[in-house]
């Protein structure tokens, strides 16, 4: 059973209100009017015919207002669809890391051919009950359906971020994802979701570390073990390091903001974090006698660098 999955509060200003264009025109207003607010800056334009207002758009982030034009096109919708893709992985909660907010994706569940406007692409493809949830208030295709959906956007890397956090919040199992994935073996691009499924990791918990186990098997570095557990000399576990190479002699812990955010204890700054997580890295070099690589998400944009310094750590060179 997949885990339930959790709603954004009512409140939420990804939730809106959205409101279209064709009941502010039965409420009384002429398009002519509409427009002037916008000008004002009393109504704020989420898409051709839809407005929110200036408070919530302005505070919204890039993905808080691809998720307002989600809704937007789910309201003005005048087919049956489900939001699909890159919108329903937003809707879950999802990373968008690698993946367009250009676009809302919605899939027909009519069976009828999909379109493309200027800023929604329609697909089609066999919807089954299986693959239709709802989340936020709004009808989206599965968690299953939607992490191989975005497999078939193009970009590997981004579609397994998407399937590893998918896989990590108990959302999906590898056992649903291959089932749903044998049904969509006639879909374009299907060998890049063959080969994302065989690369998933349910252990693996951030984008970065998705990014970095990618980064591995694409530049033929042995991969590491995800989530390995350090035990002490009782065989108790007492720590978990992102990544290792027992083998090596080599630990590899990737350091981002949103990490040291969720390690902070009440009362502590991120240099206080810092500071403990240091003195944890010490305690695990006295344990297992490894070396430890620190690594960020700078890193992961100078490939061709990284790799090298990975084969020095491991003595590939």
């Amino acid at each position: 059973m997949n885990a339930p999955t959790r709603n954004r509060p009512v409140d939420d200003p990804r939730n809106g209100p959205v409101m279209l264009r064709r009941d502010l025109l039965a409420s009384g207003m002429s398009d002519k009017h509409i427009d002037k607010l916008v000008r004002q800056g009393a109504l704020a334009r989420v898409r051709h015919g839809a407005y929110t207002q200036p408070a919530i758009w302005q505070g919204l982030d890039d993905v808080g207002r691809f998720l307002l034009r989600g809704r937007a096109v789910v309201a003005s919708a005048r087919t049956p669809s489900l939001l699909s893709h890159t919108s329903a992985v937003a809707e879950y909660g999802g990373p968008t890391w690698g993946l367009s907010l250009d676009r809302v994706h919605t899939t027909r569940t009519d069976g009828l051919s999909g379109r493309r406007c200027a800023d929604v692409t329609q697909h089609r493809g066999a919807v089954l009950l299986e693959d239709v949830g709802y989340v936020n208030g709004l009808p989206v295709t599965s968690p299953a359906r939607a992490a191989l959906e975005c497999t078939l956007l193009g970009h590997t890397a981004a579609a397994l971020c998407v399937v590893n956090f998918f896989l990590f919040t108990g959302m999906v199992t590898e056992k649903e994802l291959q089932i749903r994935a044998v049904e969509m073996e006639q879909w374009t691009n299907s060998m890049v979701t063959d080969l994302v499924l065989r690369l998933a990791n349910p252990l693996i918990e951030s984008v970065g570390e998705t990014r970095f186990d990618h980064f591995c098997f694409r530049e033929g570095i042995p991969r590491p073990i995800a989530q390995k557990e350090i035990k002490d000399e009782h065989g108790n576990v007492k720590y978990r390091v992102d990544f290792a190479w027992p083998e090596y002699g080599v630990f590899l812990e990737f350091d981002g903001l949103v990490k040291y955010g969720r390690l902070l204890r009440p009362g502590e700054t991120a240099s206080d974090a810092v500071v403990r997580d240091r003195l944890r890295e010490d305690d695990i070099r006295e344990i297992t006698g490894w070396r430890c690589i620190r690594i960020t998400w700078a890193d992961l944009a100078d490939p061709v660098r990284l790799a090298r310094r990975i084969e020095k750590f491991l003595g590939l060179v």
